[in-house]
């Protein structure tokens, strides 16, 4: 990604269309074969990198250009890739928010990112003007399988797009620095109103070394990759990208049966997935007995994945074949990262209470675990750093790290710590080290439960020891105000089929008392179903859950 000085996540098309022009770069589902089975579109190296040259042109003389923001919002397949790295070769900075997002937040994002353009399908288009999402500030408008009237004055349809691309001769690929600014991503918004996340070239192109280097993934692989932006790393790592069949909204939701032909039909070696949908494969495959003989990796991100279905995944896929979890977030990933086997030996201990384990930094990242604090922290100074075993927050410095959230100056003091000419981002994540030199995660600081004398009980360790009974599908710590304080309330939501008998509640009991960080919780409600983050259907939604908890506190039950 590093051409002469240039720094550009998308200058490794051109480098793969030299090399590799007839490799295919994107296998796109366009329909149903006569024998039932999907069939698909195939986009060579040669043909992508085409194309997403003619779009970095079009763009440019359509006066979307260098650093002008502009908000992408288009399906996956063959238009989203060469529009992704059309702007990224033309030096636009997407803004990329997740469509599915509460309405309020949509437009909340929008109206800070100020985007100067808006490229998106047509039912994006219609949002935008019904909502008036980033309205006052877009100037410019790309829409993409539509008409360019749809939007009046201004718009553009994609024949206009490459018709401007195919007149141009200016460089498809501009001069991009280290630092310039190369996206703004929006979180999931799981603890808050999303923050735009501030990517520089630079970061990107630490990000997909640092990818490479604890995947093991080689030039030649063919990716599934059930979340759109981690496709968009696939070229940069060599990999072909089949784009499975599926709302990107609701990966839990995905149809199993059509994404394990698709593994099967295209000899799919890697695979990208959340936890959720993780769960989701296991519980209908795994009663059938199936067998995945290409599939050699998964992996999975977005919360952590239980033991239970890694050990599912594992016994899918072929002798060797494994499951890497890389830890971090929209603003630092990766981390660090372990594999199944890890997983599954330390199983036991996250049962016991002791958090999840998610391996050593990678490579380049320096890790130290804080004190938990809830105020800006000034400087750093190496008195912060506790010792090992101690839980507290998880800081990070490394060259994969974002520096600031967009125009969010106080949640940007919040978040870092200035170190010299460097700074460490602090992860709102809580953790330890073991005396392996292993880093384990604890759940977020903010949703901790903070009881009479300052203690504090963490929900991973605690929801650990009660998601071993049979009929607990998961569970959710939070807090509750009562008479005399904070009192935990361990929110349960059963397996299809159980109920919440006193039985079970009994035995949940029992699983507390073998623990002193559990014993203080005897209160279970049973939820039908948690709500869940929109962007990977994994992280609980935790504040909602509190919120339906404190309506249904009875301090006497």
């Amino acid at each position: 990604m590093n051409t002469n000085g240039i720094v550009n996540i998308a200058a490794c098309l051109p480098e793969m269309a030299a090399a590799h022009p007839d490799a295919v770069a994107i296998c796109q589902p366009v329909g149903v074969s006569a024998d039932g089975t999907v069939a698909y579109q195939r986009v060579t190296y040669r043909e992508l990198n085409t194309q997403s040259d003619v779009v970095a042109r079009g763009l440019g003389e359509l006066g979307i250009e260098r650093g002008i923001r502009a908000v992408l919002m288009v399906p996956p397949g063959p238009h989203f890739f060469a529009l992704a790295f059309g702007m990224a070769k033309a030096g636009v900075v997407p803004v990329m928010v997740d469509p599915g997002l509460p309405l309020p937040h949509l437009k909340q994002c929008l109206a800070e990112a100020e985007p100067e353009a808006f490229i998106g399908s047509p039912k994006a288009h219609i949002a935008r003007l019904l909502f008036g999402w980033a309205r006052g500030h877009v100037r410019t408008s790309l829409v993409v399988g539509g008409p360019g009237w749809l939007v009046g004055p201004g718009g553009y349809d994609w024949k206009a797009l490459l018709d401007a691309g195919n007149r141009s001769i200016r460089p498809a690929l501009a001069s991009t620095r280290a630092e310039d600014q190369a996206a703004i991503v929006f979180t999931s918004g799981s603890t808050g109103v999303p923050k735009g996340v501030v990517y520089t070239h630079a970061q990107f192109a630490a990000q997909i070394a640092m990818i490479k280097q604890m995947s093991g993934v080689n030039p030649g692989e063919v990716d599934l990759p059930t979340f759109p932006l981690f496709a968009l790393f696939d070229p940069a790592l060599g990999m072909t990208t089949v784009v499975p069949q599926m709302d990107f909204t609701k990966p839990a939701s995905a149809d199993p049966g059509r994404l394990l032909q698709a593994i099967e039909r295209q000899c799919v070696t890697n695979m990208f997935a959340s936890p959720a949908l993780l769960a989701t494969l296991g519980r209908w495959a795994t009663p059938k007995r199936i067998r995945l003989t290409s599939l050699r990796r998964i992996v999975s991100a977005g919360a952590p994945v239980s033991p239970r279905v890694v050990q599912q995944m594992v016994d899918m896929m072929p002798a060797g074949g494994q499951v890497f979890t890389p830890y971090g977030a929209t603003e630092a990933l990766p981390v660090s990262g372990t594999t199944s086997d890890v997983i599954l030996q330390q199983a036991h201990r996250t049962d016991e209470g002791a958090g999840i384990c998610v391996g050593r930094p990678v490579d380049g990242v320096q890790v130290r675990i804080i004190p938990i604090l809830d105020e800006a922290i000034a400087v750093w100074h190496d008195g912060l750093v506790l010792p090992t075993g101690t839980t507290g927050e998880i800081a990070v410095k490394g060259p994969q790290v974002t520096r600031s959230y967009w125009r969010r100056d106080e949640a940007t003091r919040l978040a870092k710590i200035p170190d010299g000419d460097g700074f460490w981002h602090r992860m709102g994540d809580v953790g330890y080290f073991d005396a392996q030199g292993a880093l384990w995660f604890c759940g977020r600081k903010s949703h901790r439960v903070v009881l009479d004398g300052d203690r504090s009980l963490f929900t991973i360790p605690c929801e650990g020891v009660f998601n071993v009974h049979p009929a607990v599908r998961r569970t959710a710590l939070v807090g509750v105000r009562g008479e005399r304080g904070m009192r935990p309330v361990l929110c349960v939501e059963l397996e299809p089929g159980r109920s919440g008998t006193a039985q079970v509640v009994s035995e949940l009991r029992a699983l507390g008392r073998r623990y002193p960080h559990t014993a203080v919780i005897s209160k279970f409600l049973f939820h039908p179903g948690f709500p869940v983050d929109i962007r990977h259907n994994a992280k609980i939604g935790r504040e909602q859950l509190a919120a339906w908890a404190q309506e249904r506190w009875v301090p006497q039950a």
